[in-house]
């Protein structure tokens, strides 16, 4: 286990925080205006698992707290037909509803042309892939269980919280989301301590490593792969040691195998 804060701090916890002021344009400034290497790895890693899956072969998969990044939503969109990106801070809803009704930002065609060179399947151009995603304004703890046929999920948990027992909640709700034999995949920020976006706003974190992860998902998954990338001298110092990637498959029922 991985313990985040001071010793005998209180920690910050996902409800504790006004998620509705999130720093959108600060954010994407500092991580997507450009495609960084770390993000490149991320997708060249999910999309070892998309490219194994029928495409639009999955009637719905979550976004499991979007936020304001499209490239998970890109790779979902070679095997969903219907995505939803459920997501609980205001600022950020009204930032994807604007992309999605007005048009991507121009930042985002890179991403999208090394997600088609992994995934050759996708759609031609963005906006055919955007065109399969629902933007959802709401708590992803309230999400049913077994809705989904794949949950995807990217710097969420480990970002939403300082209690490493709520961060094991957020992990087990993400998983329960998913039906039977569905698809996890997901990326964490590797020993991401509480941190700052532009020039004054804190956000809590909770760090985890390769093991905490694994020691997380082993009991809700089946076919479990937990890897590892380096940090990303690109990218703001948030205080991380690199990144941690997992992708799973929730346990089938006894008697089938797939």
């Amino acid at each position: 286990m991985v313990t985040s804060g001071a010793p005998g701090a209180v920690p910050i916890r996902n409800d504790d925080v006004d998620w509705d002021s999130w720093p959108v344009q600060d954010y994407l400034a500092e991580n997507y205006r450009e495609l960084h290497p770390s993000d490149a790895a991320v997708i060249a890693h999910h999309a070892g698992l998309y490219r194994e899956l029928t495409p639009g072969g999955i009637a719905r998969s979550v976004e499991f707290g979007a936020g304001p990044n499209l490239y998970p939503l890109m790779l979902a969109a070679s095997v969903s037909r219907r995505i939803d990106a459920v997501e609980a801070g205001a600022a950020n809803v009204r930032y994807l509803t604007g992309q999605f009704r007005d048009g991507p930002d121009a930042c985002w065609q890179p991403f999208y042309a090394l997600c088609r060179r992994h995934v050759p399947s996708l759609p031609e151009t963005l906006g055919g892939a955007l065109a399969r995603v629902r933007v959802v304004h709401g708590d992803v703890r309230a999400l049913p269980a077994g809705a989904y046929g794949l949950a995807s999920m990217h710097f969420v948990a480990e970002g939403a919280t300082e209690d490493f027992t709520e961060f094991t909640e957020f992990c087990r709700l993400f998983a329960r989301c998913v039906g039977a034999g569905g698809y996890l995949v997901a990326a964490f920020m590797e020993n991401m301590p509480t941190y700052r976006i532009g020039r004054a706003s804190r956000w809590p974190g909770c760090p985890v490593d390769v093991d905490a992860v694994r020691e997380v998902f082993a009991p809700l998954t089946e076919r479990l792969s937990v890897t590892r990338i380096n940090a990303d001298p690109t990218l703001p110092d948030y205080g991380d040691s690199g990144m941690v990637l997992m992708t799973g498959r929730t346990p089938s029922p006894p008697g089938r195998y797939g």
